[in-house]
């Protein structure tokens, strides 16, 4: 009796649960981007600084960029706000150059955002770096290589998917439907072959797509499967429940130019775009492993305690798609007004 009543409060709670996560982080999947900072030496202790911060809401993160204190103006910064970011360029002299000086960014420290910072020292060398909001500054230091290029772009691709709920809502609308692991491992290729080939393609500029319908696109596929997976649970066949790693392929192709978008936001390293693509990409998938794997053992847990039937399943199904619906209309609605 005890089971029946925590599984039917279970089947109860799960839209709920999954209109809170749409309404506390519905403006976008991917609006936790980190600000990124370039710059490029252009003469002797002297260099050209591109710095982006995201706009969240319409509103700019509050987060400052401070050069070494002995840094001095020589071209007053362009301001450019497009979607989603605003860019300022500007050029600095640094007596001494940049090489032991400390670059701060106050403000970060009360964000949950990185900033992705790029420095090349015109000779053909560069370093890239990851600052995080417990510790607001970076200390430069010399050329760190391929090795720190590759960690810090695979660190961003773990991030960027377990922070990408809709990302992970599709894999997750896709486990209700597959219930054979084999079937299940078959699923997951595909849908990642799929978005690694459109994710190399966008990031090279071979096939680009607008980036808003991409985001309203990627929602549809949500819902689309979520629907699917409460067919099934009413008996019903379809195409994707009979053979879903299609669908998977189909949609992973959709949601490979997501992914894509958020790895030009980040910047691309000249002359380490292959390295940083790669190391973004096995990012997404150890992400992606670790949200699997977390959903099978905390269903196998479930299972240990309560007899979780249908009622579960489907509930879950509706509250998936419920966000993925609200997602559909809000990024619509974002194209057309």
């Amino acid at each position: 009796m005890a089971a029946r009543i925590a599984a039917r409060v279970l089947a109860l709670l799960a839209p709920v649960v999954f209109l809170a996560a749409a309404l506390t982080g519905s403006a976008s999947a991917h609006d936790v981007r980190p600000a990124y900072l370039q710059i490029d030496s252009i003469g002797p202790e002297r260099y050209a600084v591109f710095w982006r911060t995201p706009l969240l809401s319409g509103a700019q993160l509050p987060v400052a960029l401070a050069l070494p204190d002995n840094a001095t103006m020589l071209t007053q910064p362009s301001v450019q706000t497009l979607p989603g970011s605003r860019i300022e360029r500007s050029a600095f002299e640094i007596p001494g150059g940049l090489a032991g000086k400390r670059i701060r960014f106050p403000g970060l420290e009360a964000t949950i955002t990185d900033v992705l910072v790029r420095i090349d020292d015109g000779r053909g060398a560069s370093a890239t770096s990851l600052v995080r909001p417990s510790r607001p500054w970076l200390e430069v230091h010399a050329d760190q290589g391929t090795l720190g290029v590759a960690l810090t772009y695979l660190v961003q691709g773990i991030e960027h998917i377990l922070y990408g709920l809709d990302h992970l809502l599709f894999v997750a609308s896709l486990m209700l439907i597959v219930r054979d692991w084999r079937v299940l491992v078959q699923t997951i290729t595909a849908f990642t072959i799929a978005h690694s080939v459109t994710l190399a393609l966008a990031t090279f500029g071979l096939v680009t797509l607008p980036p808003a319908p991409v985001e309203a696109m990627i929602a549809l596929s949500i819902l689309l499967v979520a629907a699917e997976a409460v067919r099934m649970e009413r008996g019903e066949k379809s195409l994707t429940i009979t053979w879903p790693w299609i669908v998977a392929f189909g949609f992973g192709l959709l949601h490979g130019f997501g992914f894509a978008g958020a790895m030009v936001g980040l910047g691309l390293p000249q002359g380490d775009v292959p390295l940083a693509l790669f190391a973004f990409n096995v990012g997404v998938e150890i992400g992606q492993l670790v949200f699997i794997a977390a959903l099978l053992l905390v269903g196998y847990s479930a299972r240990l305690i309560f007899a979780l039937g249908k009622s579960v399943r489907t509930a879950a199904a509706y509250g998936i798609g419920c966000v993925a619906a609200f997602w559909v209309v809000e990024r619509l609605d974002a194209i057309f007004s």
